[in-house]
């Protein structure tokens, strides 16, 4: 049986994917241009549109980092507005579990949930930084292994709040109009060392039952973390048997969690590029991650490694033949810390020997590789491959420009994949999020934690 490709489409923006200084390059704060993205993804049927934040502007040695925005409007606003100009993609924001609260959060995407129609999603990331920290009220940082344990609580009371509403809860009097049921909704109450809440939450049962949750974590504790409660996994992992490797592993965490395999979805990152022929789609490839990786991007990139000023050096020569700066031997850790860099200064030398990399081509490699570069139909071909092969199940497509960056992939490829009757070829209506990418969530309706 032909499986189903799954798209996804990530809006350019906050991270080293977007090429600024290109001419039709538009901004990543006016509102027509997460329109025209969210449009083209829709006109592609698209399961949904996911909006990356960054919740502060990047800096090295005191300036600000030179691929990172200037700028980024607010996650839920800007989807809650995307859902007035779209009728059936899906809409994921990412947000964090380390700087925002359980209940606040949950009633903000149940909201959006009900605004558009069960288009709802979220995006679930940790930090664990000091940096970040630096601009919430806690301040600090999240000691790093409690990332996932905060995750984890706040994903299950999140989902207990969104359950907590009965479905008959609200009841329709023809006297006196609406009313609730004196039973209507389950307090929630949870205390940990984490959190402390005692609720009784005040957005009724959203249309889907509760948002999709996607996430990105790779540790062992973010791949159990998505087995026990993501619908998504938003995926690295993209040469085809390491992508093969991560899917087998994670989706046969899904058993002792009594779940199936259809039940998550793997949606690893991917760019595409394309040309009329594979010759033109190399050369295009190539100019494309020349501007990704300026050389001033590519000396930056090792700087952050090496923890040493080289700019002094030419990006298109060799490594640094340099020892790295790794600190004090007085700082806590500085042992695990020092090998840790030294072994990854060592693979990155064996990589680059291997390959006669110049720092910039190292660079190109290692953050702006592309994932399909050919022909419309070998690029399909290859699409098809990964889910057929169980290598993925889609793939949440990169473009390198706002807006435009997934303007002819849907032109180009989309009709090929249908054509190859692995992808959908038009949307029902009424489907909410989760019904385009499949079997219905694990537990739509969660008991609520008492």
């Amino acid at each position: 049986m032909t499986r189903q490709i799954h798209l996804a489409a990530h809006f350019p923006g906050v991270n080293n994917h977007t090429v600024w200084t290109d001419p039709t390059a538009g901004s990543q704060i006016d509102f027509a241009s997460f329109e025209h993205f969210a449009r083209t993804a829709e006109r592609g049927l698209f399961d949904y549109l996911f909006l990356a934040e960054g919740l502060r502007l990047r800096e090295h040695r005191g300036r600000i980092h030179d691929l990172d925005v200037i700028g980024r409007p607010n996650t839920l606003a800007v989807l809650a507005a995307l859902a007035a100009v779209t009728d059936h993609i899906g809409l994921v924001g990412t947000l964090s579990t380390t700087f925002n609260e359980p209940y606040e959060l949950a009633r903000q995407l149940a909201t959006l949930d009900h605004l558009s129609g069960g288009r709802a999603g979220w995006n679930a990331v940790t930090s664990s930084d000091a940096f970040h920290g630096a601009n919430f009220r806690r301040g600090g940082y999240l000691a790093h292994p409690d990332r996932y344990v905060r995750a984890e609580q706040f994903a299950e009371i999140s989902k207990a709040l969104w359950s907590s509403w009965r479905d008959d809860a609200i009841v329709a009097d023809a006297t006196s109009g609406e009313f609730l049921r004196d039973d209507a909704i389950a307090r929630v109450q949870r205390t940990t060392r984490l959190f402390g809440i005692d609720a009784v939450f005040d957005v009724p049962g959203s249309p889907q039952g509760r948002p999709v949750i996607v996430q990105a974590g790779d540790s062992a504790d973010g791949r159990d973390f998505a087995a026990a409660h993501a619908d998504v996994i938003f995926s690295g992992h993209i040469d085809f048997e390491d992508a093969q490797q991560f899917y087998r592993d994670v989706k046969g965490r899904l058993a002792s969690r009594g779940r199936d395999e259809d039940s998550l979805k793997i949606l690893p990152g991917a760019m595409a590029v394309l040309g009329d022929t594979d010759a033109e789609a190399r050369e295009r490839s190539r100019e494309i991650a020349l501007a990704q990786v300026r050389p001033e991007t590519a000396i930056t990139y090792l700087e952050q490694i090496w923890n040493r000023d080289f700019s002094g050096y030419d990006a298109d020569g060799p490594l640094p033949d340099v020892e790295p700066d790794t600190g004090s031997e007085s700082a806590q850790g500085f042992a695990n810390r020092h090998a840790a860099i030294r072994g990854r200064i060592a693979q990155l030398r064996e990589l680059a020997a291997a390959q006669n990399f110049s720092i910039r081509d190292l660079v190109i490699h290692l953050t702006a590789k592309h994932t399909f570069v050919g022909t419309p139909a070998h690029v399909a071909s290859e699409i098809d491959r990964y889910v057929q092969e169980r290598a993925s199940d889609g793939f949440t497509l990169i473009g390198h420009l706002v807006p435009h960056g997934l303007d002819e992939f849907t032109e180009k490829v989309v009709p090929l994949l249908q054509e190859r009757g692995s992808y959908r070829t038009s949307y029902e209506d009424g489907e909410t999020l989760h019904d385009l990418l499949g079997p219905a969530p694990v537990t739509a309706r969660e008991p609520a934690v008492r």
